[in-house]
């Protein structure tokens, strides 16, 4: 199934005076929550709905805790999820203190299902 997509004009945020230029966006097809999922894969497997919630809001929780101790969490072929930050820089690293960090961010790098699942796509412009 393609990905539909459509045509937007975008100026430039660092130059207004720059010509506006047109690209692809892709349309969502919807939402799937957690509880769609935990539905969905109750389906496909012997465990009831119920079991299935309690473990995937075990991993809601989880992930955030695990991250927030410093540790990178790895979830096979669905990717991994770690801590990034952007801060200040320093003429000398002993000038360097947690002070410098000016944004903390959840960085997400995705696994090789979701690779393949992604390079397999194919698109279709909607007029």
């Amino acid at each position: 199934m393609a990905i539909k997509f459509n045509v937007q004009e975008i100026g430039n945020p660092q130059d207004a005076a720059a010509p506006k230029k047109f690209y692809a966006r892709p349309i969502s097809s919807g939402e799937i929550t957690l509880e769609d999922l935990a539905s969905d894969i109750s389906h496909a497997s012997s465990i009831n709905e119920a079991d299935v919630m309690a473990v995937l809001y075990s991993l809601v929780r989880e992930i955030p805790r695990n991250i927030s101790r410093g540790y990178i969490v790895r979830l096979g072929g669905l990717g991994s999820f770690r801590l990034g930050t952007s801060s200040l820089g320093s003429e000398a690293a002993e000038d360097v203190t947690a002070a410098n960090i000016q944004r903390r961010r959840v960085l997400f790098q995705n696994g090789g299902r979701i690779k393949k699942a992604i390079t397999d796509l194919t698109f279709k412009k909607i007029e």
